[in-house]
């Protein structure tokens, strides 16, 4: 049935509509949020539902989302430090913050879709025969000798034949791909020292948007950045409500509205930081495509090629049994129309299966005798502690948003103490727990050896490794914030009394659970979700626990 002028018309119009909004969502950032804020609410329109729906704004919308979930945190943390009695408003900001993230998890899932499709409809180079896949696996050593061998005649070495993983917008620009020259200010992003790049990202987020970060060369930096500017965000965040708490309730206006301020820089930091991941996967997208096609690929196929004559002439008797394998696996073989992508590792296997079995049984007899215990094989109970020692077991815990953390620790003596300070991430969190308490023990202990436990193993790594170098730059390298460095700095000159150990955590050791317990108690008290008042009976309760389990005489430090 032909298609009257009017309904062609309604059908033009509509692909128009459906376009401009696509073309409007992907130029205005607002405008995006308030259309996916408003589908997740179960109010857009339909031509605002399917415009979201196109597969160019998969991306910006995660990038949205993850800005919207940075606010929504931020309007409850407001809401509570305000003192305002609205229960009514917080469940209503609680509830809204819950659909957002959730829709967040649900675009990140399209996102890695979306990505997994392009990765398996990328142009791939041909497959090679199925006998040289087997040979190789078999024995890769022996072909890459003869790589390397046919590699060295031509004057050329590996990394012409690979793109590599790392500094793709370099080799793109080395392969002539690219432009070789950069401009100015990409250079400068390039060139400067990694605080200032951050401090770069940070004025990003806070000023202006900057251009350069965009380009190939640089936004391989940029992402491995974007995780410390968004630490320096939250740590604006905690600076901020570190004021409003020191205000009373009736006089904390100004303090509350730059929260505001740091929950909006976090917001954008964010969302630029999920931008900087889309990036990075699509350069590796074209980059990968340019290197399945033209005069590289060219390249690697004669290489390739030329090795295998020179691989089945080196090994003719490994080459011949893998032909052999080859031609009697294809003969029926449900994938041969396919030419059998993933049946060499199979196949290789067969060939060297003898030698695999006497590798193994040399293996045996004796391997884990004397093994020494790691960290995962120590618990509660260590017996090798130097004599004398004064241990204290130390925990951390981090704040909801902002950087806020609260430690707390326990000893053997039948002290305990707790605080708070500004960490970048849990691990940071837990070394701060670490230094307070070895610090502790050493004012109280100062001829004794001293003795840490955690159940953090990277904290745990982490303090060894800045001890054992006593660098201070080295040990800056292990946490980011000025109050962990400091107490790094404090602890470094005792490096030699001082150990370190994994202990798994919540066995029921009785020092863990209570230096837990306080570490709970510090971050709800930073945080203002705990009265002085509560915070004391809560405190005296953990005491209380700690001595019913054979621990009396426990006080407070």
């Amino acid at each position: 049935m032909p298609v009257t002028p009017l309904v062609t018309w309604k059908v033009t119009v509509t692909i128009a509509t459906h376009t401009e909004l696509v073309h409007h969502f992907t130029e205005d950032f607002t405008a995006l949020q308030d259309a996916v804020l408003t589908r997740m609410n179960g109010m857009a329109s339909p031509e605002t539902a399917a415009a979201l729906a196109h597969p160019s704004l998969v991306g910006p919308i995660a990038i949205a989302l993850a800005h919207a979930d940075v606010l929504a945190r931020g309007d409850i943390r407001r809401t509570e430090l305000s003192g305002l009695p609205a229960p009514r408003r917080l469940r209503h900001l609680r509830e809204h913050a819950r659909r957002v993230r959730r829709a967040r998890s649900e675009a990140d899932a399209v996102c890695k879709e979306q990505r997994a499709r392009r990765i398996a409809d990328r142009r791939r180079p041909p497959l090679e025969p199925l006998e040289l896949r087997v040979a190789r696996a078999a024995d890769p050593e022996a072909y890459g000798r003869a790589l390397r061998e046919e590699l060295l005649d031509r004057g050329s070495t590996a990394a012409d034949v690979r793109a590599p993983d790392n500094d793709l917008a370099l080799w793109a620009r080395e392969q002539g791909s690219a432009d070789a020259e950069l401009p100015v200010p990409v250079r400068e992003l390039l060139e400067c020292h990694d605080d200032a790049f951050v401090q770069a990202l940070l004025r990003d987020a806070r000023e202006g948007e900057n251009p350069h970060l965009a380009h190939d060369a640089v936004v391989a930096r940029w992402g491995r950045h974007a995780r410390t500017a968004l630490a320096w965000g939250r740590y604006a965040i905690a600076q901020a409500e570190r004021q409003v708490l020191a205000r009373p309730l009736t006089a904390r206006r100004a303090q509350l509205d730059a929260l505001d301020d740091a929950y909006q820089d976090a917001a954008i930091l964010a969302a630029r930081a999920r931008e900087a991941k889309h990036r990075i996967a699509d350069l590796h997208d074209r980059i990968r495509d340019r290197a399945a096609a033209g005069p590289f690929a060219e390249l690697i196929a004669q290489c390739r090629a030329a090795a295998l004559i020179r691989f089945a002439a080196g090994e003719p008797r490994l080459w011949q049994r893998a032909c052999r394998l080859a031609t009697e696996h294809q003969a029926d073989c449900d994938a041969r129309a396919d030419g059998c992508p993933r049946c060499h590792r199979t196949l290789a296997a067969l060939l060297t299966e003898n030698a695999s079995a006497d590798t193994s049984q040399d293996g045996d007899g004796g391997g884990s005798e004397g093994f020494a215990p790691g960290y995962k094989e120590r618990y509660a109970i260590l017996d090798d502690f130097p004599s004398r020692a004064a241990v204290a077991v130390a925990d951390a815990a981090v704040g909801d948003e902002s950087a806020l953390c609260g430690y707390g620790w326990a000893t053997e003596d039948g002290t305990t103490g707790y605080g708070d300070s500004m960490a970048s991430c849990s691990g940071e969190a837990e070394i701060i727990g670490i230094c307070r308490a070895a610090l502790s023990l050493l004012g109280r202990h100062p001829e004794a050896p001293v003795v840490v436990l955690c159940d953090s193993i990277e904290a745990v790594e982490a303090v060894n490794l800045a001890l054992t170098s006593a660098d201070p730059a080295a040990a800056h390298r292990t946490v980011l914030f000025p109050e962990g460095r400091e107490l790094l700095d404090r602890l470094l000159p005792h490096r030699d009394h001082v150990q370190v150990r994994w202990l798994k955590g919540h066995i029921g050791h009785d020092l863990n659970e209570t230096a837990d317990a306080l570490a709970g108690l510090a971050v709800r008290r930073a945080t203002g979700r705990v009265s002085a008042s509560a915070a004391r009976k809560e405190e005296a309760r953990i005491l209380r626990s700690l001595r019913s389990d054979q621990h009396p005489g426990v006080a407070a430090a």
